[in-house]
């Protein structure tokens, strides 16, 4: 009798059958979300509103009434139109990032639009300094679209305009497009390859359930803007539908040899700082140190070891730095620690300057931490006036606001960038400085009192920490995030886990110190949160800090400013490899996190709310 042979389960097939499903559906869900303006209605004033179009876009005065119409009705000051003929390509990309609800951006929500037409106004555009004369290329009006959000972050939305001409889609400038979205290129069409790859390999060798994961994947176009009552008609839409996967790896193949930036020594910005850099590292990095010390910050103990060294992977600066621990609190702190000089130097150029736009990005996506922050204090009252100490760009009290609209935000931070956040209302009061030396004109002006990854970046956090109490009112409340040092994946990935963060995270604190540094100041610990702290940003950080570390720009205006045909070569292969890496990190950050945030425990980071009392003395 011959034994029956075991059947495999095609487990790879249904996982990919099962992921373009929910696509496929929640593609079909964001476009039904999106309102379609009425063009047959009777004209509109269109007085105080202006409409930014790009190249080739043709837009009628119904269009342009309707629009106005439409914004005026729903509260709208910024109004991305959508053609409804947009080509097929362009219409799925949107269609798999945008998250709008009743045609509007929530406050922490990127806003992905078409970049064919906005629609502002008046006020808006005038406090963003948008200029209105011109036709646009695709990619500025995806940038303009973003700055208008930010003077308008719960007054910006999507609609589709039936009527809207626009010109064919040219795929040699995706790449550019992409990145105007913040979005990679190579990352983006990495993910595009390995996603082909990995259908095809079902589709030959798992039978019927990958030659259904295919057929689904071919008809997924016209399943989603198909059928006649789509509000999207794409004129390519047969013929894209046809040829999916061989459209799919064209666009791919030609976002990744198009659209290519420039090197970055041509920049006349980048150029313009360099001999300012050379002037300052004639003299070495040395100086920008002070002597190391023989204690700890935190508690005086000499019982110190060395956790990491590591250079600036961020950056590429010169210069080498040392983590040490203490053996008697657990303490890390940078020894020796930079200069007043030395901070100064490492953090130009970092937040503000040559990469003001990629940091105000970067901060743009932590919308899901913001909102966590702010909601840890709903069980324990209502806040009235918040102060954010450290608050950058002002993104926190931006996004808290959708948790406590009736809440006066204001910022403090020693950045420029703090009066930026006034500018655009994110904050009410923009206070610039350091807090230990403003606390004395603070005094009770605030109940609420947060310091989100601050501490870590001070020369004294127990300062910080005095001037909190002396600010805050009896009954007043403390929140306070940071790195956690006791990460166990934290100790496996140095020196390429993101928290170190050096050159500019100085200190380090287990949550143990900070508690009791806390109740020895008159504070009452209430709610400790690990888990939901987490950033998802280890493995896909080390990647990058990897290689960032073997081939750091050399355009860089602190760097050698050129580079050989054979260092161009190893470079761009370095970051060809590290792009597959990228993407099986992402998926390892997810895993990573969602474990973090269902078991409580294990994160990257740590969030502590404390209540203000009358303080003990001698705090220290």
């Amino acid at each position: 009798m011959t034994p029956s042979r075991t059947r495999r389960v095609p487990w790879t097939a249904i996982a990919v059958l099962a992921g373009l499903t929910a696509g496929t559906m929640r593609a079909r869900r964001r476009l039904a979300a999106v309102p379609v303006l009425d063009v047959t209605a009777d004209s509109h004033p269109t007085d105080g509103w202006h409409l930014l179009t790009a190249q080739g876009v043709a837009v009628d005065k119904a269009t342009v009434s309707a629009a106005v119409a439409y914004a005026e009705r729903t509260g709208l000051e910024v109004l991305d139109l959508l053609p409804g003929s947009l080509d097929a390509e362009r219409a799925l990309g949107l269609l798999r990032l945008l998250e709008v609800g009743g045609g509007r951006y929530t406050r922490t929500t990127q806003p992905r639009g078409a970049g064919q037409a906005v629609l502002v106004a008046e006020d808006v555009r005038a406090r963003a300094g948008v200029e209105t004369d011109g036709d646009f290329a695709a990619a500025e009006l995806h940038t303009l679209l973003g700055r208008l959000k930010e003077y308008a972050p719960a007054t910006t939305g999507i609609a589709i305009a039936p009527g809207l001409a626009v010109p064919a889609y040219e795929p040699a400038r995706r790449a550019t497009e992409l990145r105007a979205q913040g979005l990679p290129p190579g990352l983006v069409t990495a993910g595009q390859l390995a996603g082909l790859a990995l259908l095809a390999r079902t589709a030959v060798k798992d039978g019927r359930w990958g030659a259904a994961a295919l057929a689904l994947y071919w008809l997924q176009p016209s399943l989603i803007l198909g059928g006649p009552d789509s509000p999207l008609r794409p004129a390519d839409l047969p013929r894209v539908t046809a040829a999916r996967p061989l459209h799919s790896l064209h666009i791919a193949v030609r976002t990744a040899t198009s659209g290519n930036p420039s090197p970055a020594g041509l920049s006349p910005e980048m150029e313009a700082l360099r001999p300012l850099y050379a002037a300052e590292l004639k003299a070495g990095t040395e100086r920008f140190f002070e002597p190391r010390r023989p204690d700890c910050p935190w508690c005086g103990s000499a019982d110190l070891s060395v956790r990491t060294h590591m250079p600036d992977l961020f950056q590429a600066k010169p210069g080498s730095f040392t983590l040490e621990e203490c053996g008697g609190c657990g303490h890390v702190f940078q020894n020796p620690r930079l200069s007043l000089d030395g901070l100064d130097f490492y953090y130009r150029d970092f937040y503000d300057g040559l990469s003001v736009g990629s940091a105000s990005h970067v901060f743009g996506t932590m919308g899901r931490s913001y909102l966590g922050r702010a909601e840890m204090l709903k069980p324990f009252g209502t806040p009235s006036a918040w102060l954010d100490v450290g608050t950058g760009h002002g993104h926190f009290c931006n996004s808290a606001r959708e948790v406590w609209p009736d809440t006066r935000f204001d910022g403090l931070d020693m950045g420029a960038e703090v009066r930026g956040a006034e500018a655009r209302g994110w904050i009410e009061t923009a206070h610039c400085g350091q807090f230990p030396e403003l606390a004395a004109g603070l005094v009770h002006r605030y109940d609420t009192i947060s310091m989100h990854h601050y501490l870590e970046h001070t020369r004294d956090p127990f300062a910080e920490l005095d001037a909190a109490a002396q600010v805050l009112p009896p009954g007043g409340h403390l929140l306070i995030e940071l790195p956690d040092p006791e990460s166990r994946l934290g100790r496996l990935l140095s020196p390429y886990w993101i928290p170190l963060f050096q050159p500019q995270h100085q200190h380090l604190m287990p949550i143990s110190n900070l508690r009791d540094a806390l109740e020895a100041r008159g504070f009452t610990v209430l709610a400790e949160e690990h888990g939901a702290a987490h950033q998802a940003c280890d493995f896909v950080g080390a990647v990058l800090l990897v290689a960032n570390r073997i081939a750091p720009n050399p355009y860089a205006p602190w760097g050698p400013g050129s580079a050989t045909l054979t260092g161009r070569a190893i470079r761009r292969g370095v970051w060809t490899a590290a792009l597959p890496c990228f993407a099986a990190a992402a998926v390892l950050d997810k895993a990573r996190a969602a474990a973090a945030r269902a078991t409580g425990s294990g994160g990257n980071a740590y969030r502590l709310l404390a209540r203000r009392t009358p303080p003990l003395h001698g705090a220290r």
